[in-house]
């Protein structure tokens, strides 16, 4: 085999808080520069080879995901006013096709759109928006065909299928109609992707004709957009990660100014529309949230409706004509509540074990169901829709997973001690018939930022991992929000290491506890998660067999001090400034790409997406780079960059299948 890729070092000082640093791969982060190119195909090149005898392998895990997958398959139909719309799948298409019908009976009967067409001729193809307008007759749509994450906005005429001639370049997530499906919202990135203008397109227009609604011009804030449930008021939103503001305009008037519900710093809250009032989901006084009212002329005359309970955190509350549904977090474990007019309420009960529950599509607003999705490790994902009123519910569809006994699966939680004494839920999966006596190896899995919870999810890849004697770990470590908003708080700033910690502790206690063998735990996870992964990694070298970062966030001091890339200036809020102290010296300690030492490592498994704006692919690249140059071991150590992509790896179902499968391969081989 041939030796690893070997990336020139460039002469660059960088000069911070903490004193100067030698950082001679920085020149990776130009992209133009040929070298760049070159290094990142050599990698590429070196993991095609590296598989070659391992392919074997990781073909017969590909034809175990593929066999296990009902590819001929049609989603729940969706009711919205005439229309029951669906999306279905067919075998050897890597795309959905969107259709809808008259009836749930023929919801496949007219195509709206098809991805598989509109992917042709495209390495990577990614569809934002899909907006039917309310009157039925147009869908508004968005493309992606390198990853970049900028879309192109079209208008179809559903009548008879034609493409309006209508056409807005490099447009972002968010989108509404108005009342009368003649004017549409959209919003558009700055040059750093920041989402920070919203645009209203007038259909027949020139897109040079377009109105801007609203600037934001403080880097810290996201914007969206998006229509009430009741579909009377277009809600504009801005978003930094400790402050929130929100404008509204009447759908039937796309042309009358915003009117704001207000900013004041550290205060967040989301808006919806219900009768004659407004429903405010606020953290006011309410560090997990509370729920308000107020009337529709008097937004800041408040009613309680919701009190706050600490550390059962409500993430969502959503009106329907006769009742108000919410969505929260309690003890790591979502459920749905349902609120009446009448002040009474019931908790939608799924049982106690560890799950996903989440809110399904819901557009119709007068009705007495409620459509929600359950799965858990071991049961695949099951769309109900229950009746409010009655408590009557229909399991409308269970997942197909082809010929496997899932009932030879299990799922289970335990609870790991952090060093300062916090319990840290783990989520286990595994085959009934493998035991936890200490030699099954481990792939621990986590996130921890952003309060971004992770329920336990069923996966048909997992299986291949489980069949082989695998245990699946979900570890669930402070900086999400599983257990309330403190333990966000708890894990973010100048107390992000104890994301780490507690991920380091998780796998520590799966040993301790003879769950995991000793010498066989891998860990794994993307973005965020990738810092997770690679923070505990510099940690703890030996606790670890191997680790599969997926477009890590790994060069966190450099990144966070230059504001010019993407979202370094949000980012901030979440993880400091580290162009002053202290956050200078407290995230040199823990950034990845810094840590990196002579000295023996486990197993690495990398990816990238050249065309990521979200954590370019330097980062991922540099730390290689870094750890082939110092480290003292000689196990495996690859870099996958996806040339034609972005953040979330390849389009295409089978594409990411096949990379699922070399991914879960590395592992099984080096493990």
């Amino acid at each position: 085999m041939s030796q690893p890729p070997v990336a020139p070092r460039k002469p660059r000082t960088l000069d911070r808080p903490t004193g100067p640093v030698d950082d001679p791969w920085a020149w990776l982060l130009q992209r133009d520069d040929p070298d760049t190119i070159a290094y990142l195909e050599a990698e590429n090149a070196f993991t095609a080879e590296w598989m070659v005898p391992h392919q074997e392998l990781a073909d017969a895990i590909f034809g175990e995901i593929k066999s296990r997958v009902q590819e001929t398959d049609v989603s729940v139909p969706v009711r919205k006013g005439d229309w029951w719309y669906v999306s279905r799948t067919e075998e050897g298409a890597n795309y959905p096709i969107h259709c809808r019908g008259d009836a749930r009976h023929t919801s496949t009967d007219h195509v709206l759109y098809d991805e598989n067409a509109a992917a042709d001729g495209h390495d990577y193809f990614a569809l934002g928006a899909f907006d039917v307008s309310p009157s039925g007759s147009l869908l508004a749509y968005s493309v992606d065909t390198d990853g970049s994450e900028e879309y192109e906005l079209r208008f179809r005429d559903l009548a008879d299928g034609a493409d309006l001639p209508d056409r807005v370049e490099r447009v972002y997530y968010g989108t509404a109609w108005s009342a009368g499906s003649d004017s549409f919202f959209y919003v558009r990135p700055d040059e750093a992707m920041r989402p920070f203008q919203v645009w209203c397109h007038r259909l027949g227009t020139p897109a040079a004709d377009d109105v801007l609604v609203l600037q934001e011009d403080d880097e810290r804030f996201f914007l969206g957009v998006e229509l009430s449930r009741d579909e009377r008021f277009v809600i504009i939103h801005a978003e930094s990660k400790l402050t929130t503001e929100s404008w509204v305009i009447p759908s039937d008037d796309p042309t009358a100014q915003p009117r704001s519900f207000g900013r004041r710093d550290g205060h967040e809250y989301s808006i919806e529309h219900w009768g004659t009032r407004w429903v405010i989901l606020t953290n006011d006084s309410a560090e997990d949230f509370r729920v308000v009212t107020a009337p529709d002329d008097s937004p800041e005359d408040w009613s309680d409706l919701v009190g706050h309970v600490p550390g059962h955190r409500i993430t969502a509350a959503e009106p329907f004509a006769g009742h108000l549904v919410l969505h929260e977090w309690a003890e790591a474990q979502q459920r749905i509540r349902v609120l009446f007019r009448d002040g009474t309420e019931r908790t939608i009960d799924l049982g106690d074990s560890p799950s996903e529950v989440e809110l399904g599509d819901n557009p119709e607003y007068d009705t007495t169901l409620v459509r929600f999705s359950y799965q858990s490790m071991a049961t695949p994902e099951s769309v109900y829709d229950e009746d409010v009123i009655s408590a009557e519910r229909t399991l409308l569809k269970q997942m197909p997973v082809l010929g496997v006994d899932l009932t030879q699966y299990e799922s289970l939680r335990t609870w790991a001690t952090a060093p300062d004494g916090a319990r840290v839920p783990v989520d286990l999966a595994r085959r009934k018939d493998t035991a936890f006596d200490a030699t099954a190896p481990v792939l621990l899995y986590g996130y921890g930022a952003y309060e971004s919870s992770v329920p336990p999810y069923f996966s048909i890849p997992r299986l291949s991992l489980l069949d082989r004697g695998w245990i699946f770990a979900l570890a669930h470590p402070r900086g999400g929000g599983e257990l309330g908003r403190r333990w966000y708080l708890d894990g973010k700033l100048l107390a992000k290491r104890n994301s780490f910690t507690d991920f380091i502790a998780c796998a520590e206690h799966l040993v301790d506890e003879h769950i995991a063998a000793p010498d066989r735990v891998a860990i794994r996870g993307g973005s965020a998660g990738g810092l997770l992964v690679g923070a505990a990694m510099a940690m703890r070298p030996d606790l670890f067999a191997a680790v599969n970062a997926q477009v890590p966030f790994v060069d966190v001091v450099s990144t966070m001090s230059d504001p010019t890339l993407p979202l370094t200036i949000t980012e901030w809020e979440e993880w400091g400034d580290p162009r002053t102290e202290p956050y200078a010296s407290y995230m040199l300690s823990y950034s990845p790409y810094d840590n990196v030492e002579a000295r023996a490592y486990p197993a690495l498994y990398v990816s990238a997406g050249l065309n990521d704006p979200r954590v370019s692919y330097h980062e991922p690249a540099k730390w290689v780079a870094k750890l082939r140059a110092l480290r003292t071991d000689d196990r495996p150590m690859l870099l996958k960059t996806e040339m034609g992509a972005g953040h979330g790896g390849p389009s295409g179902r089978y594409d990411a299948w096949r990379e699922e499968s070399e991914a879960l391969a590395f592992l099984i081989t080096v493990v």
